[in-house]
C-alpha cells in the first residue's frame, strides 16, 4: 500500500509497510498513484497527454520511469508487502512485563479547567491524596512485575500531584534506595499545572525527574478562559514566570509545554507560536477529547480548521528553523531512518499490559484515561492484575484488530490509535475515534513533509 499526497509544493509517496518515503516530480507522482490500478499503456497515454507541453516527457522517459518503479518494488521500497498482519497478535501477546506506572498522587486539583477529562482531578469519584505506603507498594509492584526490564518509568500525575509533594519525594527516595539491588533504573516524570512550583520543586525536578510536563494552553486569553482557579481567576500570570524559571534551571532540556486546544481555539497554531515566542522550545498541543455535547468539543468545522492549522504550523517550523529559532512540536517528531521497532508500531503505548495507572487507593487501570471507568478496573497493587479478561482484551488490541484500520496507510504510525479515545467515542477499545484519526493522519503528513523539506 502506498499513500500519495501533495503538501507545501512537495509530491510525497509513502510506502506503508516499509516506511520508505519518496519525494518525486509530478510525472512520477501521477505514475505511482496510478500504477496498481491501470496498465502501463494506460498510464503512458495519460502522462503523454497531460504533460504534452513538456518536451522531456517522452515515451522513452516514461518507460525508464516504469523501470525505476519496478526497481523500487524489487528492493521493497515501493508497493511492499505487509508482512506483519499474521504476526500482530503474537507480537502483542509476547510482551507482558510492566514497564511504567502513572501514579495518581492526587485526585484533586487547585485549578478547575473546563475541559478536564478527569472532572477537575477527581476522576468522577471522591477527592483523595495517595499515601506514602501506597506509593511505596506501587514501586514494589512495578519491580516485581517488570521481569528483566531494567529501565522503568513512573509519572507523577493528578489532579495536581504537587498537592502531595511530600509523598512524591518519599516515593522517589524509596525507589532510589532499592533500585540498584534489583538492577533497575527509575526514570521519573512530573506532570504539573505549575501553580505550586517553587525553588524546592525546581531543585527536586532537576535532580530526580527525567522529564517535566508543564500545562500551558498558549495565549493568555485562551489559557485564562479555561484554566481557572476555584475563585474564577486565570492562572497564566502565576504559572508562566514559574515555568520560565524551571525551564531555565533545566538548561532548556527535559521538559514539555503541553497545551490543549478546544472549540475556543481551533487556530491553535497561534498558541504554539506564542509559547515559542515566550522562549519555550519543546512544545505540544493536544486536541481536546470530551463528550459530544460538551461546548468545548471540536466540531466538524473545527476539524477542518485544525487540519489547515497543522499545515500552517509545519511551514512556520521550517521557516523558523532556517532562521535559527526553531522549536520542537511533539506530534511532528518522526524518525524516517529508524524509529520504533515493529512491536511498538503494532502494539502502541502498552496500556493495560505494560503500562498501568494507579489510583490513590492502589487500584490498577489500563491508563489514566480509564480511571473511574469501573468496568476497566483491573486489580490492585497488592494482588496484581486479577481481571485477566481485561488484560487479554488489551493484549489483542493493536493496529490489526480494528476493521476500520485494515486499509489505512497510517496504521503503523498510530498503532491503531488510543484505546481510551476509541472506548469513549465508540464504547469499545477496538473501535475508532474518527476525529482523532483525521487529525493524526494530517499530523503524520505534515511531519513527513518537514523531513522531506529538511533533507532536500
Amino acid at each position: 500500500m502506498v499513500h500519495c499526497y501533495k503538501l507545501n509544493g512537495y509530491n510525497i509517496i509513502l510506502d506503508m509497510a516499509s516506511g520508505s518515503v519518496h519525494s518525486v516530480d509530478p510525472v512520477a507522482y501521477d505514475a505511482i498513484e496510478m500504477y496498481e490500478s491501470h496498465t502501463q499503456d494506460e498510464i503512458k497515454a495519460f502522462l503523454l497527454e497531460k504533460y504534452s507541453h513538456i518536451p522531456d516527457v517522452t515515451a522513452e522517459e516514461i518507460d525508464e520511469l516504469f523501470s525505476d518503479i519496478e526497481a523500487l518494488k524489487a528492493s521493497g521500497k515501493l508497493f511492499s508487502v505487509d508482512l506483519y498482519e499474521n504476526h500482530a497478535f503474537d507480537f502483542k501477546a509476547r510482551h507482558t512485563e510492566v514497564k511504567a506506572l502513572c501514579l495518581h498522587i492526587a485526585h484533586t486539583c487547585n485549578l478547575t479547567c473546563d475541559y478536564c477529562f478527569a472532572a477537575q482531578g477527581k476522576f468522577h469519584g471522591k477527592s483523595a491524596l495517595m499515601s506514602l505506603d501506597v506509593g511505596k507498594r506501587a514501586i514494589d509492584f512495578l519491580i516485581e512485575n517488570s521481569g528483566k526490564r531494567k529501565n522503568l518509568e513512573v509519572d507523577f500525575f493528578g489532579g495536581e500531584p504537587l498537592l502531595g509533594f511530600d509523598v512524591v519525594k518519599g516515593i522517589v527516595e524509596y525507589a532510589r534506595s532499592i533500585e540498584k539491588q534489583h538492577n533497575k533504573n527509575f526514570r521519573f516524570t512530573l506532570t504539573t499545572n505549575g501553580m505550586l512550583i517553587d525553588d524546592e520543586v525546581i531543585d527536586f525536578a532537576n535532580r530526580e525527574c527525567h522529564n517535566v510536563v508543564l500545562s500551558l494552553d498558549g495565549r493568555k486569553e485562551i489559557h485564562d478562559a479555561l484554566r481557572k482557579t476555584p475563585s474564577g481567576e486565570g492562572s497564566y500570570d502565576t504559572i508562566v514566570p514559574k515555568f520560565k524559571k524551571l525551564v531555565e534551571a533545566r538548561n532548556g532540556q527535559g521538559y514539555y509545554m503541553r497545551g490543549t486546544f478546544t472549540h475556543k481555539n481551533p487556530d491553535f497554531t497561534k498558541d504554539v507560536l506564542h509559547m515559542a515566542d515566550l522562549g519555550f522550545s519543546e512544545l505540544s498541543m493536544e486536541p481536546v477529547v470530551c463528550a459530544p455535547d460538551d461546548p468545548n468539543g471540536l466540531t466538524d468545522e473545527d476539524i477542518k480548521i485544525v487540519c489547515e492549522q497543522y499545515e500552517v504550523l509545519a511551514k512556520e517550523m521550517i521557516k523558523r528553523k532556517k532562521l535559527g529559532c526553531g522549536f520542537t512540536f511533539y506530534h511532528y517528531m518522526i524518525d524516517l531512518t529508524g524509529g520504533p521497532c515493529i512491536y511498538k508500531r503494532i502494539a502502541g503505548c502498552g496500556s493495560g499490559t505494560e503500562y498501568f495507572a494507579v489510583t490513590p487507593w492502589g487500584e490498577l487501570y489500563p491508563c489514566h484515561q480509564f480511571v473511574g471507568e469501573e468496568k476497566y478496573k483491573m486489580g490492585d497493587i497488592w494482588k496484581g492484575v486479577t481481571e485477566k479478561d481485561i488484560l487479554n482484551e488489551f493484549k489483542m488490541c493493536n493496529a490489526y484488530a480494528k476493521p476500520e484500520c485494515k486499509d489505512c496507510w497510517a496504521k503503523l504510525y498510530c498503532s491503531g490509535g488510543c484505546a481510551a479515545n476509541a472506548y469513549h467515542a465508540s464504547g469499545k477499545i477496538t473501535g475508532i475515534y474518527e476525529q482523532g484519526c483525521t487529525l493524526f493522519k494530517k499530523r503524520i503528513e505534515c511531519a513527513i513533509m518537514i523531513q522531506v523539506a529538511e533533507n532536500e
